[in-house]
């Protein structure tokens, strides 16, 4: 989906979502894109990769990710491969693998789920200081550890400034 018609589709849930929440719709929107390819990539209406801890009781889905670890010893469902990576003089390992993640009846249901997970999550409290404040509060949820990939904010940001050209004014 062209990252215009992906605004225009879910922008509307993100702006609900910070109306009921305080978190900034551009944040929200931004993982939504990233997270689910620009809404390719949304299996069940998971559009934030929302990892489904316990896999039993019916509101999971088994799905492809890749995740980055310094260890090389991590535990999955199922392990595709793991790959050593540098990035910054530090060593990782990229990982292939089959997790369990939340799947939902609606993208409403996802993106409401989404932002319940960082108030029910305490090491979210230093974003949501910042909620309203979409470049602040995308710092804080990577250095609070919400991807492994290394690079995420960064990422994350590079998304929100492209997704900010296309909200309706």
């Amino acid at each position: 989906m062209k990252p215009q018609d992906f605004v225009k589709k879910f922008y509307p849930f993100a702006k609900q979502t910070e109306t009921k929440t305080g978190i900034s719709a551009i944040a929200i929107l931004a993982q939504a894109a990233l997270e689910s390819g620009w809404g390719e990539h949304a299996p069940g209406n998971m559009f934030f990769g929302v990892k489904d801890t316990d896999g039993v009781n019916g509101n999971e889905q088994l799905c492809i990710t890749t995740e980055y670890s310094r260890r090389s010893d991590l535990k999955f469902p199922e392990i595709i491969s793991i790959t050593p990576y540098t990035k910054n003089n530090q060593k990782y390992f990229k990982y292939k693998v089959k997790d369990y993640f939340r799947k939902y009846d609606s993208p409403e249901q996802s993106f409401t789920d989404h932002t319940q997970f960082f108030f029910e999550n305490s090491r979210y409290a230093k974003a949501l200081t910042v909620k309203s404040e979409p470049y602040k509060f995308i710092d804080e949820i990577a250095k609070a550890g919400y991807a492994t990939a290394p690079s995420y904010a960064e990422t994350l940001k590079s998304v929100a400034k492209n997704i900010e050209n296309y909200i309706p004014k």
